[in-house]
């Protein structure tokens, strides 16, 4: 496959016939169908829709890096804002964006990250305990909502110092009901207003509300505390962060969204990443033995450390390589703010564009086999000659996510932890079939049982 010098266009006078077509393919499929049939480039028109579908690694590099300026997160992120996150470092844009960014970026270095390794690894610990049990019974367990238990709880704790279990249950399931209930929206062809008394709208404003309210109180019972009491959290640097230019602190209100982005940034992507992870290990005899191995020989029984992780770089071959056939956020966008040109394809201010990490992954001029899982493709030699920007899971350039050290440390210590005691197995006849619901999932879950490694 080449890059075309204009794209190549799908069009459907009659939008809901095309909607009909994405329901009956899934969203997933059919833009992965249109990649494959129309190109590296693809316009596509559905009635009065139209976007384009962006895959060659030279246009994540043109739309992230060499024409950053030109686009922006405007219209296609105006369901995030409303719904969910509000102006957090996710959905800012501009000036607003670049001094949220100025202000958080020293918290998320990979050695501010590290300070989080205590919870990381005792919530492993726990996990372990419960795992020891499912294997007793010998149930199966859909992994996506097992990690997203886990991850919910590791978030909790970093960002609020959270341990009261009632608390991390109901936050947990209200901010995830915010979550589907966007991804709800952004799916659906119709839409009705907040104000319609359906039962999705009901428990999208009750789970927000008690939501808001929740993080309002934890900002005005820290703010209330002398400043040398505030916990070694993210809400206290939130709090004690100041702008560079005004000294001003956040508002009560940006506080409120930062913390809300955090928990949807650091918890469910890193959930379904862990997810594929344990499935695509239960495919891979070898890649397991290799990563049982290692594990093994460096850490056994022993919780790992940072300098223990450095000498572990196969285990994290596995999760990125795990990214690329699985990216959690299989899709992003950015929104032309002046007019460009995309190898050839004139843009117009105002248009669409839909980035495509799950296409790129999978592009064969970058990846040899590319539906094969193979770590070894994450080997420094083999990194060193692929083109920057062909692997993209956390988006690229100046807007990559922010938290992408958090979520990788994060996999990296739950995977070999847990790895070394557990090798889950896919449940006889289970079917992956992989859809896009705002992240990427398993039409019908990934099922698995949860069996000690001497088993």
């Amino acid at each position: 496959m080449t890059v075309r010098s204009t794209a190549g266009a799908f069009r459907s006078p009659f939008y809901l016939k095309a909607a009909r077509r994405m329901s009956q393919k899934g969203l997933l499929n059919f833009f992965y169908d249109l990649w494959r049939e129309y190109g590296d480039l693809v316009r596509v028109e559905m009635g009065r829709n139209r976007f384009y579908l962006a895959v060659h690694p030279d246009h994540v590099q043109h739309l992230t890096v060499t024409h950053r300026a030109k686009y922006d997160k405007r219209a296609s992120y105006d369901d995030v804002r409303r719904f969910l996150l509000g102006n957090g470092l996710v959905t800012s844009t501009g000036d607003a964006w670049r001094r949220q960014r100025r202000l958080l970026s020293p918290y998320f270095t990979p050695r501010s990250i590290e300070q989080f390794l205590p919870i990381f690894i005792s919530e492993a610990q726990r996990t372990r305990k419960r795992w020891e049990q499912l294997a007793t019974r010998g149930e199966p367990v859909e992994m996506i909502n097992e990690m997203m238990q886990l991850t919910a709880r590791i978030i909790l704790r970093a960002l609020f110092s959270l341990t009261d279990e009632r608390e991390i249950c109901d936050t947990a399931h209200d901010v995830d009901y915010m979550i589907s209930f966007v991804a709800f929206v952004q799916m659906s062809p119709i839409r009705l207003p907040l104000w319609v008394p359906t039962s999705r709208n009901r428990t999208y404003l009750k789970a927000r509300a008690r939501t808001h309210a929740f993080v309002r109180k934890l900002i005005a019972q820290r703010r209330a505390m002398p400043v040398e009491d505030y916990p070694n959290d993210m809400l206290s640097k939130l709090l004690l962060a100041r702008d560079e230019e005004t000294g001003a602190p956040m508002s009560d209100d940006l506080v409120l969204d930062e913390a809300i982005t955090m928990y949807f940034a650091g918890h469910e992507t890193t959930a379904r990443g862990l997810a594929f992870a344990w499935y695509a290990l239960a495919g891979e005899p070898e890649v397991a033995a290799k990563l049982h191995d290692e594990i093994d020989r460096v850490i056994g029984d022993s919780d790992p450390t940072v300098e223990k992780l450095k000498e572990m770089p196969y285990t994290l071959q596995v999760l990125k390589e795990t990214l690329r056939l699985y990216p959690p956020a299989p899709f992003y966008a950015r929104d032309a703010v002046e007019d460009d040109v995309l190898t050839g394809e004139p843009i117009k201010a105002g248009t669409r564009i839909m980035l495509t990490p799950f296409c790129t992954h999978r592009h064969p001029d970058f990846w040899r086999e590319p539906l094969r899982y193979d770590p070894e493709r994450f080997s420094p030699e083999q990194e060193a000659a692929r083109h920057p920007y062909a692997f993209h899971p956390f988006a690229a350039g100046q807007r990559i996510c922010i938290g992408n050290n958090f979520s990788l440390l994060e996999m990296h210590v739950l995977l070999s932890m847990l790895a070394a005691q557990f090798a889950p197995r896919r449940q006889p006849g289970h079917q992956l079939e992989l859809e896009l619901f705002g992240t990427l999932g398993a039409r019908t879950g990934v099922w698995m049982h949860i069996v000690p490694r001497q088993a």
